[in-house]
């Protein structure tokens, strides 16, 4: 028996399977999103629960809503509408929503999430339907234990909580950011198995510098500039304890927040609670284990490329420490693996003595190393050429910001460079895939972090693989809540990496491909899940005593959670 909240919990009959034991009746459960069944409660649920009579006559079944559901879908016209219809869907009746999302997971993954959730988050005021998770702010946070003790669920297992500061390639957002967090945690529930009963979405809205927001008559959020230093702590030790206190068992993924504030908050916290920062470490992961393909692909060795990062945000930042830590374990030193990662900001390459962010200093190249390469700064070009680079990643943000130049000099350096523009939504990325086949003359490996259509290059056509983190997360955050993990541990980050590239290597490598198809979402986090439990009892902050190492994957099978309408008891 799982309880789930004071008004239903899940049981198990004699007969092995579980059903819905609710204490309301009557209209209250068509209103709660997570009991509707909408036309498909059944005749005998109506009578027993006092729905006779609120419905329409018909009793139909999950795939009769999903093909309804999904005709009004198409019927929107632009992808912000179809955006609202789905969270409209979703605040309706939840099981359906993820149904109608794991059945078109292909078509619908770039409504919910990267692109469209980038205009959603900027439209977040004036589409607003309704309350959803936890919002958090000064103007509650004194009461942060009352405010954690009014949501309904019992049993938070998942948290994702954004303060908006960096949201995607946009930037601060204020109070909008939420959206992220609500389509992140959708994919944990379509993509990696995790129950909607134990998901919460978390805005901790500290202001924002958004002049704009600030004096716009539809904006929802805090009116104040945003708050930093030892005020924003204060606020987030707070949220932190009274979370830890309410859920003991739950996990954070940070998301989105800026680089001044992302390390800190992830060195003071991730050993109080278990949590990670997705845009750090599941970046760096999904980038990690795109490049382990590539350079199987080509015959390679990671320990011997030369990666140029260009972006040092928490992103760009995550990247390069997670490919250092990856050509270490091939056998070099990690001052050699430094040495082999190059990394500019927006004043240029990263180097030794130069005026930048103390979370920046472990990244930057000796000055000895760069002498001669350039008078003054050294930009991305000159990087590409003087540093004899193979591998080219783009997280800066920043549109249109590798060139042809660059990608000719990427050519003179290695018969086939690996070049992923990284940056979402698509309107940040630094190249299109097209230009990039077309100035390698089709040589070039490319993948993206949004999703775009394959390119004709002579008389074949490439496929682009999506490097989203969304093939990290889910399996990540649910293997560790399967083991119930005390902390998020380094190694358990870089296995969901290479847990990630041995699948590809199974499935795809030989057909040229370094991401796995995105409807193969569940599949990969399956495999990561089990392998990142496995890593946290081997690295001893597992929990639980319910598997064992051998058994991981049979147990992460075992409860993945499925889109479907349970019977119910009164």
């Amino acid at each position: 028996m799982a309880r789930l909240s004071q008004f239903f919990e899940t049981v198990r009959g004699d007969d092995g399977r579980e059903r819905l034991k609710v204490s309301l009746r009557g209209a209250p459960l068509t209103r709660l999103p997570l009991t509707n069944k909408g036309t498909s409660f059944t005749e005998p649920e109506r009578i027993a629960l006092g729905l006779e009579g609120l419905l329409p006559p018909y009793v139909t079944t999950l795939e009769e809503q999903l093909d309804r559901t999904y005709f009004a879908f198409q019927s929107e016209q632009t992808p912000l509408a179809k955006y609202t219809y789905l969270r409209g869907l979703q605040e309706r009746n939840e099981t359906l929503y993820y149904a109608l999302i794991q059945r078109h997971i292909v078509e619908m993954l770039p409504i919910i999430y990267t692109p469209t959730v980038g205009d959603a988050v900027v439209h977040a005021s004036s589409i607003y339907r309704g309350a959803r998770g936890l919002s958090l702010s000064p103007a509650n946070v004194a009461r942060v234990k009352e405010c954690v003790h009014n949501h309904m669920f019992d049993d938070v297992r998942i948290i994702v909580a954004t303060d908006s500061s960096a949201i995607l390639g946009i930037g601060d957002q204020g109070w909008g950011g939420q959206a992220i967090a609500i389509g992140k945690l959708a994919l944990y529930t379509v993509g990696g198995g995790v129950s909607p009963f134990q998901s919460l979405p978390i805005g901790l809205d500290v202001g924002t510098d958004r002049e704009d927001l600030l004096k716009s008559p539809t904006y929802l959020g805090l009116r104040r500039k945003r708050m930093r230093g030892a005020e924003y702590l204060e606020l987030m030790d707070k949220v932190v304890d009274a979370i830890s206190e309410r859920w003991p068992r739950a996990l954070i993924q940070w998301e989105d927040l800026s680089k001044d504030t992302a390390f800190d908050v992830l060195d003071r916290y991730r050993k109080r609670i278990p949590s990670f920062n997705d845009d750090i470490q599941g970046t760096g992961a999904v980038a990690l284990g795109g490049l382990i393909g590539a350079c199987a692909l080509r015959g390679r060795k990671l320990k011997d490329e030369v990666v140029v990062v260009y972006g040092a945000g928490a992103g760009g930042a995550g990247v390069a420490w997670v490919i250092q830590q990856g050509m270490v374990r091939e056998g070099i030193t990690l001052e050699e693996a430094r040495s082999r990662v190059l990394v500019l900001d927006s004043k240029g390459l990263l180097v030794e003595g130069r005026s930048m962010e103390a979370y920046k200093n472990s990244l930057a190249q000796p000055r000895a190393t760069v002498a001669g390469w350039a008078e003054g700064p050294i930009d991305l070009l000159t990087t590409i050429q003087k540093g004899k680079a193979t591998v080219l990643l783009g997280l800066s943000g920043q549109p249109n910001t590798i060139t042809e130049a660059m990608v000719r000099a990427m050519c003179a350096n290695v018969e086939r460079p690996v070049i992923f523009p990284l940056s979402n939504p698509t309107s940040s990325c630094e190249a299109t895939p097209a230009d990039l086949l077309a100035w390698s003359h089709g040589r070039a490996l490319v993948a993206t972090g949004s999703p775009f259509a394959p390119v004709r290059v002579g008389d074949r056509d490439v496929p682009i693989g999506q490097g989203n983190n969304a093939f990290i997360f889910p399996g990540l955050g649910f293997g560790a809540i399967l083991a119930e993990a005390s902390e998020i541990t380094d190694t358990m980050v870089m296995t969901s990496a290479y847990a990630l590239a041995d699948y590809v290597a199974e499935k795809h490598l030989a057909s040229g491909l370094i991401y796995p198809p995105v409807d193969e979402m569940s599949q990969v986090s399956v495999k990561v899940a089990a392998r990142v439990l496995q890593q946290a009892i081997d690295d001893g902050v597992a929990r639980t005593k319910k598997t064992t190492r051998d058994a991981a994957e049979a147990y992460v099978r075992a409860k993945f959670w499925e889109p479907k309408y349970l019977d119910f008891v009164g």
